[in-house]
């Protein structure tokens, strides 16, 4: 069953309340599926506090009748990581996944995923020192596997980038990098898709067509991160008319694409920010409600 739902990112420091973002995705929009993002419940936080937030999130949830299908990192989660130089804050980052895991598992999320990690500019540049921390970035996330699988997690998964310091910036380095994660994994490792990544550098133009990755990956993925998304890739647009006259992204050849590729059961995720600017900051639920009716009459579940 191909699926419409929400990534939890439009929230982010606006609707901290469970109960406020909640209904807006349960009863505002009409969704009934959504990815919860760890900015809104930061994992470093005490336990006390973590188990409070999540009984709020899953009681919420439940009201609005809205799924945690899957939990994901976000912006304030857009760092080094399991790739960080140096090992004790690659330690530490094991352990955050784990908790995150417990988390995920809390809230009745199925996955858990995040981008795979991300070089310092001295190790990208040196192919040694890279092949290296890729291996340490790789070993990190099987550990994190075996938790998860532990816990009862079905897979976990990570998104491809658009540099190659992020990784899995073109079809080539993302087909390389989900086979040597998958190798002797405990866990299956999939791909959430974004429609608007891709290095801009390449000169494959493949490389920066989301056609193009949904033919080379929509077997390898469990959902689709959506957006508008231009030639230059300059933000995560919404699907309002203004953005989808010039955008690349239809929701009919989306699924076309996927009908391709025989592929029967996908989650498509709108994952839209929005910057604390007016008036973007007080037309927040407005834009999400008419980018949820854009794709709306193709997925109509």
């Amino acid at each position: 069953m191909i699926t419409l739902g929400i990534n939890t990112g439009f929230a982010v420091n606006r609707y901290a309340e469970p109960e406020v973002w909640a209904d807006i995705i349960g009863t505002k929009l009409g969704l009934r599926y959504a990815q919860l993002t760890a900015d809104l419940i930061n994992v470093s936080l005490p336990d006390a506090i973590i188990e409070k937030q999540a009984e709020r999130i899953a009681g919420a949830c439940a009201k609005h009748n809205v799924q945690i299908t899957s939990t994901f990192t976000g912006a304030f989660t857009r760092v080094n990581h399991l790739a960080h130089p140096d090992p004790d804050v690659r330690a530490y980052w094991v352990e955050w996944f784990k908790r995150f895991v417990d988390v995920s598992v809390r809230v009745g999320a199925s996955s858990m995923g995040s981008h795979f990690g991300i070089f310092t500019m001295q190790d990208d540049r040196d192919p040694g020192r890279r092949a290296e921390r890729r291996a340490q970035n790789i070993e990190g996330w099987h550990e994190i596997g075996r938790y998860a699988k532990a816990k009862g997690l079905s897979f976990l998964s990570w998104e491809p980038m658009s540099i190659t310091r992020e990784q899995g910036e073109t079809l080539a380095a993302t087909r390389a990098l989900q086979d040597d994660v998958n190798r002797g994994a405990p866990i299956p490792f999939r791909i959430c898709l974004d429609v608007d990544h891709g290095d801009l550098a390449s000169k494959n133009p493949d490389d920066t067509d989301p056609y193009a990755w949904l033919a080379a990956f929509a077997k390898d993925s469990c959902y689709i991160h959506l957006k508008q998304s231009s030639a230059n890739k300059g933000g995560h647009w919404p699907f309002t008319k203004a953005h989808n006259d010039s955008g690349r992204i239809r929701p009919g050849k989306v699924l076309g694409e996927l009908r391709n590729q025989n592929v029967k059961h996908m989650e498509l995720l709108l994952e839209l920010s929005f910057r604390e600017r007016e008036p973007a900051d007080s037309t927040v639920v407005e834009v999400l409600r008419e980018s949820v009716e854009y794709w709306r009459e193709a997925v109509p579940g």
